[in-house]
């Protein structure tokens, strides 16, 4: 069986949130970026280390960008948990990882 993603409650709030703001003035854009960021979870359930190890934020986070967001994941057994999809310019701590 091949791995997977798995979204926490956490993600789908964010990737709700995106496409909302996004949609308000262009909804071609807002799909093709959710389109984008969902090939990159599966790109991240196969090849799990291909993101940067963030440590200082929880143990076994790790992140990969896409476009202007941050894609943040927990390397497990049969895929990744994504934790966060956050904007690259947003002021990003521990907390934000729970």
């Amino acid at each position: 069986m091949a791995n997977r993603p798995f979204k926490s409650p956490q993600t789908e709030i964010d990737l709700t949130a995106i496409w909302d703001y996004i949609a308000k003035d262009n909804l071609r854009a807002a799909d093709a970026l959710l389109v984008r960021i969902e090939a990159t979870f599966d790109m991240l359930a196969e090849t799990a280390f291909a993101g940067r190890e963030r440590s200082e934020l929880r143990a076994e986070l790790r992140s990969f960008p896409v476009g202007n967001y941050v894609i943040f994941y927990v390397p497990i057994a049969d895929g990744v948990e994504i934790v966060r999809v956050m904007h690259g310019r947003q002021d990003i701590n521990a907390d934000d990882m729970q």
